[in-house]
């Protein structure tokens, strides 16, 4: 359901107050630009805002500045949730501190008893039905806002008036709209004349009444105890018998679009938008690889967002950081399924994290798409109906490059050995290395495995057992399924003992991170360094490549191109089609459906794409590269 409108017709404090007294769990988002890009959000539960962001800004700095908003858009999410809780304030206190107190209801002296809190649900309830709904619902909350407003002109009142002892009211200013039509009555005696009292204070509702809702609701009640004297020279001589007929004045037009609409039956998609969630890691060793995926994904979303959404919506991220621990996963992937509600994970980070969220997923027949791995675990034969991956597996990455060292390289496979992290990521790599060199010689026996436990950058039993294996036979080669931290400190040790072993590793090393990482400890230890890619090379002039860069300029500016964020742009793009193709009906099977239409796909990758009922890899493609003296990556033919 989505309360929204313009910031140019209603001001953000009568929002965030309507908000309020909806007593709902989500957030009103403010967006802004062509594409609807969400700039600020502003979380509530049960009523209480609980947290705001808004820009780089937070919390109660984040809504201060959000009281200035003149233009843009607003709508309603329910379902969204703050990952913390940084405002403890009421929303009254925050404009008051604002210095709005001319907007805020408050109890002031003289007022009446305050109402049960079932008259603000009930007036809530009403006012996103529609203005007129408010009027009808609840009288008492009528007779309160009367008596709870804020004055605005207390110093032009005249200090005469007898009835000045009522509540003051708080005057905003508005376009006046006209006083309701007088039914005139038989004429009766004379009757004095209105005082200068009672003008004003006619004056002072008529600005009022401009504010729509609850305004009229005023005006009506103090018309209803106001004097009989205003009748006009027709009522002079009315019999007294016959009391003054007043018509009720028509309500004015509704504010903005203050209208629910329909619930949507599908997780994560609403009217206005598509919610992805992603796990990653965003802090530890492997930080790096989780935040270029982001970058790239969206930079994906973005583009689409300003070329005006899928279908009217427009896409949004939500990531969640597990460190690369398995066990931080489980609970990252329920934040996203369950609270956030996301409709589906794009571009998970990890081997052994996808293991913990992947069953999660497929429970509720979620999409998972474009996870950052080459595991086989997510390319079952025949394939799991929810999952889809962009890139080449592990298996077919090892094996290109297994086949270079001896085909192309010329060296035996026994003086190949593995370094390789001890976990589920490690497994998948060395399991491909294990079959490449079975497929060149059957009765090959398996190559040495080397490790080091997952985050850290302890490698030296690792080494040691390198130097072991060299004693027996001379190590040529190290095929490493190793991420940059642990991969840069083993090259760095190995290269002091055996500076003319080969190093290679897969693409999920992050390879601007490893370069970066080598060139640190001495570029001769970066030299020649292999790595093989799912991707072309980002220093290529392909379409791809550079509609990648020109992307990432306008959404990132200052962000180096990196192989991980142009696999997470071109990722989510596929992703993209697939969600467009799927039209506005959108769910699970809708998009498992659409995505498995694609076929020979040109992206200006090089190699189409391609999925079907039995085929949910889009990719086989592998690239070769070569670190170079400049700490960049020149492409070499594994053939």
């Amino acid at each position: 359901m989505t309360l929204s409108g313009e910031f140019g017709a209603v001001a953000f404090a009568e929002v965030i107050q309507l908000c309020a007294r909806i007593r709902s769990n989500g957030a009103l988002q403010v967006t802004s630009g062509p594409g609807g890009k969400v700039v600020g959000q502003f979380f509530f539960e049960q009523g209480n805002l609980v947290d705001a962001q808004l820009g780089g800004l937070e919390g109660e700095e984040a809504f201060r500045r959000a009281l200035e908003l003149t233009t843009g858009s607003y709508h309603f999410e329910l379902g969204l949730r703050a990952r913390e809780r940084r405002i403890f304030t009421s929303v009254e206190k925050l404009l008051l501190g604002g210095g709005l107190d001319g907007v805020v209801d408050e109890k002031v002296e003289g007022g009446v008893d305050e109402q049960d809190d079932q008259d603000e649900e009930q007036a809530a309830g009403a006012a996103v039905q529609g203005s007129s709904a408010v009027l009808a619902a609840v009288p008492s909350l009528q007779r309160r806002d009367t008596s709870r407003r804020l004055v605005a002109l207390r110093g032009d009142r005249d200090d005469n008036d007898d009835d000045d002892d009522e509540q003051p009211l708080s005057v905003i200013p508005a376009p006046p709209i006209p006083p309701p039509p007088v039914i005139p009555a038989p004429a009766r005696a004379p009757a004095s004349a209105p005082s200068e009292p009672t003008k004003l204070r006619v004056g002072i509702v008529l600005v009022v009444a401009a504010l729509g809702l609850m305004v009229v609701t005023i005006w009506v009640i103090r018309l209803a105890n106001a004097p009989q004297a205003g009748a006009g020279p027709a009522a002079e001589n009315a019999p007294e018998s016959v009391p003054p007929r007043v018509a009720t004045p028509p309500a004015p037009a509704a504010p903005p679009v203050v209208a629910l609409a329909p619930a949507s039956a599908v997780s994560g998609v609403t009217e206005h938008e598509i919610r992805f969630g992603m796990v990653a890691p965003f802090s530890g060793p492997a930080r790096e690889l989780g935040r270029q995926m982001k970058v790239g994904v969206e930079a994906a979303f973005n583009a689409a967002n300003e070329a005006g959404g899928i279908h009217d919506r427009r896409l949004s991220l939500v990531t969640v950081d597990d460190g690369y621990e398995p066990g931080r996963t489980v609970e990252a992937t329920k934040d996203l399924r369950d609270g956030n509600k996301v409709f589906g994970f794009i571009g998970n980070v990890g081997t052994p994290t996808a293991a913990m969220a992947l069953p999660l997923a497929l429970e509720r027949k979620m999409p998972f798409l474009g996870a950052f791995t080459g595991a086989n675990l997510l390319r079952r034969e025949p394939p799991d109906r929810y999952v889809f991956n962009f890139r080449a597996s592990y298996a077919e990455e090892t094996a290109a490059v297994v086949r270079y060292l001896i085909k192309v390289r010329h060296l035996r496979a026994d003086s190949i050995v593995v370094f390789a992290q001890q976990d589920a990521f490690g497994d998948a790599g060395y399991s491909g290395v294990v079959k490449a060199m079975r497929e060149i010689k059957p009765d090959m026996r398996a190559p040495v495995r080397l490790g080091y436990q997952r985050n850290t950058t302890d490698v030296a039993e690792a080494v040691a057992g390198l130097s072991a294996r060299h004693k027996v036979v001379p190590v040529k080669a190290v095929v490493m399924v190793a991420t940059y931290r642990a991969a840069a400190r083993f090259i760095e040790q190995v290269h002091d003992l055996y500076p003319k072993v080969i190093f290679t590793n897969v693409s999920f090393v992050g390879s601007t991170a490893l370069a970066e990482e080598l060139r640190l400890l001495g570029q001769r230890y970066a030299t020649g360094v292999i790595v093989t890619q799912v991707v072309p090379p980002v220093e290529s002039f392909a379409t791809a490549v550079l509609k990648y860069k020109e992307v990432l300029h306008k959404y990132f500016p200052g962000e180096k191109p990196d192989y991980v964020s142009l696999e997470g742009y071109w990722m989510a793009n596929l992703m993209i089609e697939g969600v467009r193709r799927a039209g506005r009906e959108l769910d699970s099977e809708h998009l498992v459906d659409a995505l498995e239409s694609i076929h020979d796909l040109d992206l200006g990758l090089g190699t189409p794409l391609t999925f079907g009922l039995g085929e949910h890899q889009a990719s086989h493609r592998v690239w070769g590269t070569q670190i170079n003296e400049a700490g960049t990556f020149d492409v070499i033919d594994l053939k």
